[in-house]
């Protein structure tokens, strides 16, 4: 079969793009989430490129596939699909598809008020806020989120010598807080962070082991965060994430907001009991806290923590994936980027 049929709600959940996909996703193969990503991985990413990817996407675009629950206890299911790859978690696009998924009506929850979502990372469990047919907040309680890297020493040759952070919330972050080689992300420029983002994901991948302690196939760095100081008097904290090598989160990235926590917590920076407004380079923000305290079975603590947002929904479409059409399933244009030799012999 050379057409393809993908029916998606559009929406945004504070200012970052959520496409879910609700209709003609292929069938995976794997008794969990995490092994039909894997899976998903192998045999069909060219869904994921079709559907984030230029002409259909943008290089800022991210999204979801709805599935039907693995687990008997569960609503449904979620794959997480954007244009750096097949995530095992994603804070923002979470809580936008429960909100979707919801307003939608294609989810009666087993237990009013709440809402449990099978995901690659693991389980994941979420409350909500309604009044009439919007959703007006959505909470859910991430993943064992850890920090695995304490002040590491990067030498970070556009700003010189940085501490540098790595922590677990879904996703692995390096963190850069505020430091003498490092003013905040409000002394630079959006472009120049996320070129920047690059460069430290490639050179913490090189340099520095990460690997999830539970399960070997989450490992390495497909994000960076660059802290600053808050817009808001009402906000604690202000991050700009770059995700791959050509998106800049729009909202505070919820698997980063959640890895933020665990690292401020971690660090005696942050009471159990408090409460972490996080702003995104916009503006908007999320709430982080610290739902529980607990041990990875290596010993290693790390918390459970919770992170609420809202989500919007925009629109409805249907994208055509055509195999006899060019670029059917996708094209990015750093897929046409000069290598970096070439670049140094232009200059």
């Amino acid at each position: 079969m050379t057409r393809h049929v993908f029916n998606c709600i559009e929406g945004h959940t504070e200012g970052m793009p959520v496409r879910m996909v609700v209709a003609g996703a292929p069938q995976l193969k794997g008794a969990t989430m995490s092994e039909r990503r894997e899976h998903f991985m192998a045999e069909v990413d060219w869904v994921r490129r079709a559907l984030m990817l230029e002409p259909r996407g943008h290089s800022h675009m991210s999204g979801t596939i709805f599935y039907p629950p693995i687990r008997a206890d569960s609503d449904f299911s979620l794959l997480f699909i954007e244009t750096s790859g097949c995530l095992p978690m994603c804070g923002h696009a979470t809580l936008g598809s429960i909100t979707f998924a919801l307003e939608a009506g294609l989810i009666e929850p087993k237990v009013p008020g709440t809402v449990v979502v099978d995901v690659p990372a693991g389980q994941i469990h979420a409350t909500y806020t309604r009044s009439g047919d919007k959703v007006s907040s959505v909470c859910f309680t991430n993943v064992p989120s850890f920090l695995l890297h304490r002040d590491l020493t990067i030498d970070f040759p556009p700003l010189g010598v940085l501490k540098v952070d790595i922590a677990y919330g879904g996703n692995f972050y390096p963190i850069i807080d505020v430091q003498p080689n490092y003013p905040g992300c409000e002394h630079f420029t959006p472009q120049q962070l996320l070129e920047w983002g690059r460069e430290m994901q490639d050179l913490v991948n090189r340099s520095v082991d990460v690997i999830h302690p539970q399960n070997p196939a989450i490992k390495g760095v497909k994000h960076c965060m660059w802290t600053g100081a808050p817009l808001s008097a009402e906000s604690q904290g202000r991050a700009v994430v770059i995700a791959g090598a050509s998106l800049i989160d729009r909202s505070p990235c919820g698997t980063g907001s959640s890895a933020r926590v665990a690292q401020r917590f971690a660090r005696g920076w942050m009471a159990e009991d408090a409460a972490y407004r996080h702003e995104s380079l916009i503006g908007s923000f999320f709430v982080g806290r610290v739902a529980q305290q607990l041990q990875l079975e290596d010993g290693r603590p790390a918390i459970r923590p919770s992170i609420e947002g809202r989500a919007w929904i925009t629109g409805r479409a249907e994208f055509i994936v055509d195999e006899t059409q060019p670029w059917w399933d996708g094209f990015s244009l750093e897929d046409y980027a000069a290598p970096a030799s070439a670049q140094e012999t232009s200059l």
